[in-house]
């Protein structure tokens, strides 16, 4: 399974485009230059939490290898079957023993019913995050970029993402990247669209330096 799989956008992207456009013309320009926005999608579910919690505090390339090897694990994308893997078998695949412990804590959680995967999709965005920060772990970031990636959520904005505010930083001429607090006010201005904004800006960060166009975080 790769770490990120090509999707259709849904049906409130294009829309959202051009309502972001409005608000903001920088936004609206990045794919002239950028060429097309991908759309990337994480799956649902326990996979796709772990491929988050994977890629926490580590590169993108580091973390699609570490991804390949660890989808490949018998039963590893369900709580059972994580709970099943011996952790010499996880180990090998370049998890850290401070992850393996972290996924054996998310897969007894879900478990136990204390993380309700399968009920994020009714609930508001902010109690969403509420119910993933609060596992141990889970904080704001990694709660926000699920719920972008394998939820289609369109108005989540990741504030404490260090390459956000680098993109916005460039993209805008600014002598320094934003704090979170000061980008998570200008992201405001991009409600009910902030998602697809902060889609647009990691497309610009990765042509700005030249990364090839694969891994959000």
């Amino acid at each position: 399974m790769p770490p990120l799989t090509e999707a259709c956008p849904p049906a409130w992207a294009e829309a959202g485009k051009a309502a972001l456009a409005v608000l903001d013309p920088a936004l609206g320009g990045i794919e002239a230059l950028a060429g097309p926005l991908p759309w990337r999608r994480r799956p649902r579910g326990f996979g796709g939490l772990a491929r988050t919690v994977l890629g926490q505090q580590i590169s993108n390339q580091a973390a699609g290898a570490i991804w390949r090897r660890y989808a490949t694990l018998p039963g590893a994308l369900e709580p059972e079957g994580l709970l099943r893997l011996e952790d010499e078998a996880l180990r090998g695949a370049g998890l850290s023993r401070p992850k393996v412990a972290h996924l054996r804590g998310l897969a007894t959680a879900c478990l136990e019913g204390r993380l309700r995967l399968d009920a994020l999709s009714a609930m508001p965005d902010a109690e969403a995050i509420a119910h993933l920060s609060a596992q141990r772990g889970l904080g704001p970031w990694t709660a926000q970029v699920h719920l972008m990636f394998s939820e289609d959520r369109p108005d989540i904005f990741p504030h404490g993402d260090v390459a956000l505010a680098a993109s916005v930083a460039h993209l805008r001429g600014l002598p320094a990247r934003p704090a979170p607090r000061a980008l998570e006010a200008l992201a405001r201005g991009w409600a009910p669209w902030r998602s697809l904004a902060a889609r647009l800006l990691w497309h610009h960060w990765r042509h700005a330096t030249g990364r090839p166009a694969g891994e959000e975080p």
